[in-house]
This record gives C-alpha cells, sequence and structure tokens, in this order.
C-alpha cells in the first residue's frame, strides 16, 4: 500500500497532535503471508511521517522470544508500545475504516489516555478476573 501525497498530508496532521513517542512493533514472515510485506510497508510509511514513531519488525517464525512476548498468535501482527504496552493489536493489515482505528489508536497511546471517561476507568478497575477482549471487522 503507497500512500498519495494528499493522504500523506491529512496523515501528518492528524499526527502532528501526538505528544509522547510511539513505537510501532511489526511481526511478518517471509513465506506464506500474503499481507505480511504490505502490511510492513505501510508501518514504515506512516513511521516516516512524524519524528515520534518508530517501527520495529520481528520475523514471526524467528523471534519466538517477541512473539511469546507479545502473546501473538498470527500475523501480520501489529503491536502499538508507549511508556508500556497497552495491550493494542492489529491483525492483518488496517485498511479502510480499521486505517482510521490506527491513526487514532496512535494519537492516544502517544497522550498516554485512553479517553475513556473516569466511571468507566472505575468499572474496569474492579475487574478481578484478566478479560480477553476482540474486535473483528470486515471490509463490508
Amino acid at each position: 500500500m503507497q500512500l498519495q501525497e494528499r493522504e500523506r498530508n491529512e496523515i501528518k496532521k492528524m499526527l502532528a497532535a501526538m505528544q509522547q513517542p510511539v513505537k510501532i512493533v511489526n511481526f511478518t514472515q517471509k513465506f506464506e503471508c500474503d499481507s505480511c510485506q504490505e502490511t510492513r510497508e505501510l508501518m514504515e510509511e506512516l513511521a516516516a511521517l512524524s519524528d515520534k514513531l518508530s517501527v520495529e519488525v520481528h520475523d514471526f517464525i524467528e523471534d519466538k522470544e517477541q512473539v511469546t512476548k507479545y502473546n501473538l498468535d498470527k500475523i501480520p501482527a501489529t503491536v502499538l508500545i508507549g511508556d508500556r504496552d497497552y495491550g493494542i493489536r492489529f491483525y492483518g493489515t488496517p485498511s479502510g475504516y480499521e486505517f482510521a482505528t490506527l491513526l487514532e489508536d496512535l494519537v492516544m497511546v502517544s497522550k498516554r489516555d485512553s479517553g475513556l471517561a473516569d466511571d468507566s476507568r472505575k468499572k474496569l478497575a474492579a475487574l478481578t478476573t484478566p478479560l480477553h477482549l476482540q474486535v473483528f471487522t470486515t471490509p463490508t
């Protein structure tokens, strides 16, 4: 995926709201992954649009320690890291609505704030067992 000049300019405007650095950790592999290269290239292109973004690329097969560290089970996988791992994962190539979500998440991670209301934060803090939340999307 190659971003057009107009898109790059709009993305730069959105990313200008970033306050702190964010690392994009991308997991790929050389063979048998149709969208891995496209996803890696997109992450690298994004990182070039802001001095607050960096990309770290790992091979899903060769870098098992990193795969385990981030608890990944499929690729392509993208992890967003701020001052810590917030548990945000994107699987597949974030395109369409998912691309807008990726950009919003990058800004939120850079601000170190989820934007949740105090009431929601209190309810989440009261959870006593681990919660694994997944959101699935399709292009349609």
